[in-house]
């Protein structure tokens, strides 16, 4: 094996606390390059780890120690469910550093998936794993995550990524539960600009900014300074029209304005849907706040509001079709959560090798049949 390939993962990972204090007859350096290898060739549970690793032992020989062969699936899920989530993270973390870097308005959205079937037992589902991901837009990849209780639960888990991410120079989004005034804060302490939709969970400021934009928007924004963006897209016999309008008097909310810490702008998304030969359509209005000044025009905007719900077709339907994630019963110590890692180490170098126009599953099944393609995926 490339020596080169061999620096790219397995040696971010020799940090890895090994959590067992006796019997340790395989490597732990050895037990993450084997899941991590298996997970990128198609792998979807600790069994099918097991499996790919009988079946490479020869290649994996070649580079690998493994003194007592390949571990079997008990020792796999047994390793994996007691490594510490901290230490795993701080090591995905470190690698993610080496491959994208956060700055230059680059957004960072911060969106929770559940792990369906992580839940100890199936009459008590309220140990189901939900891990919040840090998401890059422009590069589709997932920089860091953390585990929170459960779903309802994502604000520790979004404050945490916002303490530990050097965020400097990136723009953030988080969807309406993350619309607090101490993630702001948190967010323009680590010197970025923010941008947060509003709902009814915020009771006093959704109101206020909703009748000051739509009374702004009837009267043109008449003596306000302003920018606006209409964009329409046809697809699937529907066509859709979304119109974003942005203030920059946020004085006009009141004492409203003063609450939120680096308030610039206030921004509506109107978003207008018809189904051809259909005379009726549908319309919804959208509402956002945001650190960003008068420098940020409406069409920036609209890529940091459309940026951020991609996390959903980038991030949460590849790793539910790609990689099954709905389906997998993992529910031993931080199997499930880590298992999670693996997924999204092995698609985000999946989508960083781009030589191969094909789909993330093809991929993985190429790593699988081709050991120089999941090299030449490892050294992308």
């Amino acid at each position: 094996m490339d020596a080169q390939a061999t620096a790219k993962i397995p040696r971010a990972f020799t940090a890895m606390p090994d959590p067992r204090d006796t019997n340790r007859r395989h490597k732990l350096i050895d037990i993450l390059t084997i899941g991590l290898f298996a997970v990128m060739a198609g792998a979807d549970g600790w069994a099918g780890v097991a499996n790919y690793g009988k079946a490479k032992l020869p290649w994996l020989k070649t580079f690998l120690d493994l003194p007592h062969g390949i571990p079997s699936h008990d020792t796999l899920g047994d390793v994996f469910s007691r490594l510490d989530p901290e230490a795993f993270e701080g090591c995905f973390q470190e690698w993610m550093r080496s491959m994208v870097e956060l700055s230059g308005g680059m957004l960072v959205a911060l969106d929770g998936q559940s792990l369906r079937h992580s839940f100890e037992h199936g009459w008590d589902k309220s140990g189901m794993a939900h891990m919040v991901s840090a998401f890059v837009q422009a590069h589709h990849m997932v920089f860091a995550q953390a585990k929170t209780e459960g779903k309802g639960h994502e604000l520790s888990a979004i404050e945490k990524l916002l303490e530990i991410l050097d965020l400097e120079g990136a723009v953030v989004t988080i969807d309406a539960l993350g619309c607090q005034t101490g993630m702001a804060r948190k967010i323009v302490k680590a010197k970025a600009p923010y941008v947060l939709q509003v709902k009814d969970n915020q009771p006093t400021l959704h109101p206020k900014l909703q009748v000051t934009l739509d009374d702004c928007i009837l009267d043109d924004f008449a003596g306000l300074s302003s920018d606006c963006l209409e964009q329409t897209n046809g697809d699937h016999g529907r066509i859709e029209t979304r119109k974003l309008w942005v203030g920059w008097e946020v004085e006009l909310l009141g004492e409203r304005a003063k609450e939120w810490p680096g308030l610039k702008s206030m921004i509506v998304v109107e978003s207008t849907r018809q189904v051809n030969g259909s005379e009726r359509a549908s319309v919804e209005r959208h509402y956002y706040i945001s650190s960003l000044d008068r420098r940020t025009k409406a069409k920036r905007l609209a890529e940091s509001i459309r940026g951020h719900w991609s996390v959903e077709n980038h991030l949460h339907w590849q790793l539910d079709v790609s990689f099954r994630e709905d389906e997998r019963r993992l529910r031993q110590g931080h199997g499930a959560e880590h298992f999670s890692r693996l997924c999204r180490m092995a698609l985000n170098m999946l989508k960083n090798e781009m030589s191969q126009k094909t789909g993330i599953a093809i991929k993985r099944q190429n790593c699988g049949w081709d050991n120089d393609y999941l090299l030449k995926v490892l050294m992308a």
